[in-house]
């Protein structure tokens, strides 16, 4: 029997940075979480303790303060291609790069002055890996509900089953979605607008289905935004079922018809999936 060392990689995880634009009496603030991680010829590391192949991590994240100052920060894709071609360009052991970013949102009270939002994220997650480059962008945490037009019935029941069927429910969720840009980059390069594209698309998917199941939901929002957003190829979806349980008030005395509502955090139900064009590419290491 041999035993060998398998795939690898290392880097460092959640760099936080903020970067503050004040050369003029307007600021601007970006708020960004960033995740390096390396993999190319590193066995020596593993096999012998050899590390010449070896960039830190505090090199790494050093890399990030200092490219956040000499480049700036604007959209977040562009700021993850620099720094994922400068591993693989700048380390010659150094084949695969990938930079994973989430942006936080601030919104403005005044020339220098910002409250925290308390909506999505923006994500972007980009690897170089030799001659190929992939940018998939994405968003996290955006809550969606609707009140109604949303049913479920007609599922499978078994000696556990205590769900009764409904015709009229609150579907609510918190998306988490990424998308796959064709050949790694945005229309025009317009990362904003593309994210703002696909961000609408998604919503609108959610808003304007009546919906049979989450499931159902799910790829029509993956469906909207492929038929909305040409440059993109695929959407991964990630839909929590945020439940609204009816609360029983009959022992006060009181009808409830479908206007009280009990909000539960756990368990929930967790519905993902993938979307995409059947010509697409495969992923290369996406996550």
């Amino acid at each position: 029997m041999r035993i060998v060392l398998g795939a690898n990689q290392y880097g460092k995880a959640e760099t936080r940075v903020v970067r503050v634009v004040r050369d003029r009496p307007r600021h601007e603030l970006h708020d960004l979480n960033v995740t390096t991680c390396l993999a190319g010829d590193l066995a020596a590391t593993h096999l012998t303790g050899d590390n010449a192949n070896v960039l830190p991590t505090d090199s790494q994240k050093n890399t990030v303060y200092a490219f956040a100052k000499r480049h700036g920060v604007d959209q977040i894709e562009d700021f993850g291609l620099l720094l994922a071609r400068h591993f693989v360009t700048s380390q010659p052991a150094i084949t695969r790069a990938r930079v994973d970013i989430e942006e936080y949102a601030w919104q403005r009270l005044g020339p220098h002055s910002f409250q925290r939002a308390g909506g999505e994220a923006r994500t972007a997650s980009v690897t170089v890996d030799g001659a190929e480059t992939q940018v998939v962008s994405g968003l996290t945490g955006l809550v969606l509900l609707n009140s109604t037009d949303s049913e479920f019935a007609g599922f499978v029941q078994d000696e556990y089953t205590t769900l009764p069927p409904t015709q009229d429910r609150i579907l609510a969720t918190a998306v988490d979605a990424c998308w796959r840009h064709a050949d790694g980059r945005a229309a025009a390069g317009d990362w904003a607008g593309s994210y703002a594209g696909v961000r609408g698309a998604l919503v609108a998917g959610f808003v304007e289905t009546y919906s049979l199941s989450l499931q159902q939901t799910l790829y029509a929002m993956g469906e909207r935004v492929l038929r909305e957003c040409p440059g993109i190829v695929e959407v991964r979806l990630s839909l929590p079922n945020k439940h609204h349980l009816l609360v029983d008030l009959a022992p006060f005395g009181l009808d409830n018809p479908g206007e009280v509502f009990v909000a539960t955090d756990r368990p929930y139900g967790l519905i993902e999936g993938t979307v995409r064009r059947d010509d697409a590419p495969a992923a290369e290491g996406a996550r």
